[in-house]
């Protein structure tokens, strides 16, 4: 095992990574540049999705390149539970809310087959499923410890929960509207319908007496945790995260259904 303090101390620079968030920024601002010019010429350059984007990229690089990474995958369950919510609740939201709606549906309308894969991929039930089964997934032992050990499968572990939590984001804050967001009320129950498909995962990080992983079992102490109290605070940061994304997004669905009522009172 790497000596601690200079593994918590290691910024990731490899080029898979940089190349990644690098490719995928310069191809957004030809998304948002040349194409928008071309494909929608009235539409104004807009700031605000520029900086979701950029947000969405940050936050991206944090979880998967700054010190968080090493310290989850070799010393703390718990570190390794927060980069995982953040590229499960944070990065994504903040990709979608970058995408300006008419380009995308004007990126859509040219591209049918995209447009059909993308409509049954974001599907809320397809959607919901996914994230949950891939979540799970990666979450038991013999898969986790795998991608713990296995710097490709490690990559291929954060991916697929990045892409599939963009998809379990759709269905709530779509930025098209050929591929629209539900109805506030179908939203309201897909966000319960995910809090507790994941609550057998919660449970079994937290009120299990064994240590799951041989990782973190056998792992150098960095914090005055035991192995089975940190494999807890994983599960309960875990929770508390879920949790307070799917409170702060109910709240937020149920403001904007209230402000969309008719003057009359009439539920639309």
């Amino acid at each position: 095992m790497e000596n601690s303090p200079i593994t918590l101390l290691h910024w990731h620079t490899e080029p898979a990574l940089i190349g990644g968030v690098l490719f995928v920024g310069w191809a957004y601002a030809l998304f948002n540049g040349p194409f928008r010019i071309r494909a929608c010429p009235e539409l104004p350059h807009s700031t605000k999705h520029s900086l979701w984007f950029a947000a969405g990229l940050i936050t991206f690089y944090l979880a998967v390149g700054s010190p968080l990474d090493p310290l989850g995958e070799n010393f703390l369950f718990s570190a390794h539970m927060i980069q995982h919510n953040i590229l499960m609740y944070i990065c994504p939201l903040f990709i979608l809310l970058g995408l300006p709606q008419p380009l995308v549906d004007e990126f859509l309308r040219h591209r049918p087959a995209l447009e059909s894969t993308l409509r049954f991929l974001a599907h809320p039930i397809i959607a919901g499923l996914l994230f949950t089964l891939v979540f799970s997934f990666w979450h038991v032992g013999a898969f986790y410890e795998a991608a713990i050990r296995d710097k490709t499968l490690h990559m291929a572990e954060h991916l697929s929960m990045f892409f599939v939590s963009l998809l379990m984001w759709w269905p709530i804050c779509a930025p098209s509207k050929r591929i629209p967001s539900m109805a506030f009320g179908p939203q309201m129950l897909y966000i319960l319908a995910l809090m507790l498909g994941q609550t057998p995962i919660f449970a079994i990080l937290t009120f299990s007496k064994d240590v799951l992983y041989d990782t973190y079992f056998y792992a150098e102490r960095v914090m005055e945790l035991t192995p089975l109290e940190d494999q807890k605070a994983g599960g309960v940061l875990m929770k508390v995260a879920n949790m307070a994304v799917s409170v702060g997004v109910l709240a937020s669905i149920f403001y904007r259904w209230t402000k969309n009522q008719p003057a009359n009172g009439q539920i639309s």
